[in-house]
């Protein structure tokens, strides 16, 4: 049987591979190329060394201005929405009455598309708004703590299906045992709970971190970036420099190198110490 597999692997592994080339990381590889490029078409790319990069820090703020809005966005974002995800998890788990259906409606809003739930929320936050006689545009904490509701609608629900999975598939016999010796609740939860659910505390947090990083649907349904780009996000910044500035295209996709390389540093420094601290229990 072992033999069988061997010989067939190559056979089931080519189409993948095929469409991983094609799909990803030939433009992958083209897109770092084109970085140091002028161009309006792939065709007609000349080389400039890094001129793009020195632009997009040096041309205007907007690049730096999104960062330091996407960073701080995505600090709150992981944060809120892990712990309240946490927090249901934790509820829902006690063998309460109706907890499938609450399950089922916490988790409903992650079925929706980003765009409708940008206009959704707009619809939301500027009919409250309206009675002081401003909309979500108007100022950008508006559209800072909008895009933070926004976000923990949406993913606090799947978030939480991964720790009711992790709190469902903690041993029992431990917890007894820490009861039987007369461990606190709170005990129990920061001494064995939070330790033995670190796998699920790692995959949340990297799920969160990287969706609340390239964050894009939302925050143009949302507010645009509006007002005056201050709540523009690093990957609207991307979009609006590419596809909104003629002869910038070299300069967008510089910026959009520089953002892989920043979440994937990100991502990657996240992984490592939550995995790190799987291993110390």
């Amino acid at each position: 049987m072992q033999k069988n597999l061997k010989k067939y692997f190559p056979v089931f592994v080519l189409p993948a591979l095929i469409a991983f080339l094609i799909s990803f990381l030939i433009p992958f590889l083209m897109g770092i190329y084109l970085s140091f490029t002028e161009f309006t078409t792939v065709s007609d790319a000349r080389w400039t060394g890094f001129s793009n990069y020195i632009r997009a820090f040096t041309g205007n703020s907007d690049f730096l201005n999104a960062l330091i809005f996407t960073a701080k966005f995505t600090v709150v974002s992981v944060i809120s929405i892990n712990l309240l995800a946490f927090i249901l998890a934790l509820t829902l788990t006690r063998k309460l009455k109706g907890t499938n259906i609450f399950r089922t409606i916490f988790f409903m809003p992650n079925l929706i598309g980003g765009i409708v739930l940008g206009y959704i929320w707009q619809l939301i936050i500027n009919g409250v708004l309206l009675r002081f006689g401003v909309d979500i545009t108007f100022d950008a904490k508006y559209g800072f703590w909008g895009l933070v509701i926004l976000m923990n609608w949406q993913m606090i629900g799947y978030m939480m299906v991964i720790y009711i999975a992790g709190i469902q598939n903690l041993p029992a016999d431990i917890t007894e045992a820490a009861r039987i010796d007369g461990a606190s609740d709170s005990q129990i939860l920061t001494r064995i709970t939070l330790p033995l659910l670190m796998p699920s505390v790692t995959i949340c947090t990297f799920l969160t971190l990287t969706n609340s990083f390239k964050l894009f649907d939302q925050n143009l349904a949302l507010t645009g970036g509006a007002p005056g780009k201050e709540t523009q996000m690093l990957a609207l910044d991307i979009y609006n420099t590419f596809y909104g500035r003629v002869g910038y295209e070299g300069t967008g996709q510089a910026k959009a190198v520089i953002f892989f390389i920043l979440a994937a540093i990100i991502a990657g420094t996240q992984l490592l110490i939550t995995k790190r601290r799987e291993f110390e229990q």
